[in-house]
């Protein structure tokens, strides 16, 4: 489990099919064998470690559902540790369990910050609402406004800086995460819905 709240960009060093190898400064240091480590907001299990390196594997699905999988030496990520216990919660829950991949429609900057807009995949919309939760490459961002299949969001101009955010352009593939509060209570409702179904059967 992550907050969403993105601790360091690394860098992408290498890359041998399915393993990335990614430079950082202080994620490494959590990034022992077996532990859980978010790239760009997608949980991934570190390999192996060496100094300020560790390396991942990415799966084919996971390649398929993130941007993981154009991936090249020189490009950086998104990082965060897993949430500690009595850790401080400073975004929301984020599990890691990228859904789909959106794409980059706008960037402006608005004072002191940065609005950003982007498209998404039409069946993800109904779990996007005004003032609620999104990860968009793991970063915990509040929905400012959406549409049929767009939303956009306020982003600081801190977390616009020292984020993946800054090097985005219109066009380009961002990891999406909706809230997982929101599909729980979908879930609730249909199991409901289908319970009645089945009594008045």
């Amino acid at each position: 489990m992550f907050t969403g709240i993105v601790e360091e960009v690394g860098q992408i060093v290498s890359r041998q099919g399915d393993i990335l190898s990614i430079k950082a400064g202080l994620v490494p240091e959590a990034a022992s064998v077996g532990n859980s480590i978010a790239v760009n907001g997608t949980c991934l299990t570190s390999t192996s470690r060496a100094g300020d390196v560790f390396s991942v594997d990415v799966s084919p699905e996971t390649s398929r559902r993130t941007n993981l999988g154009v991936l090249k030496p020189g490009d950086v990520v998104n990082l965060e540790r897993p949430l500690s216990y009595g850790g401080l919660m400073g975004g929301h829950f984020v599990q890691g369990h990228v859904e789909d991949v959106g794409e980059v429609v706008s960037s402006q900057p608005d004072g002191d910050s940065f609005i950003l807009r982007f498209n998404i995949p039409s069946e993800l919309m109904k779990y996007v609402v005004v003032k609620g939760f999104i990860a968009v490459d793991g970063i915990s961002l509040t929905v400012v406004d959406r549409e049929a299949t767009s939303f956009t969001v306020a982003v600081l101009a801190y977390t616009y800086l020292n984020t993946v955010l800054c090097r985005r352009q219109p066009g380009d593939r961002v990891n999406i995460e909706t809230d997982i509060l929101a599909r729980y209570v979908e879930r609730l409702l249909d199991s409901g819905s289908e319970e009645k179904a089945t009594q008045a059967a």
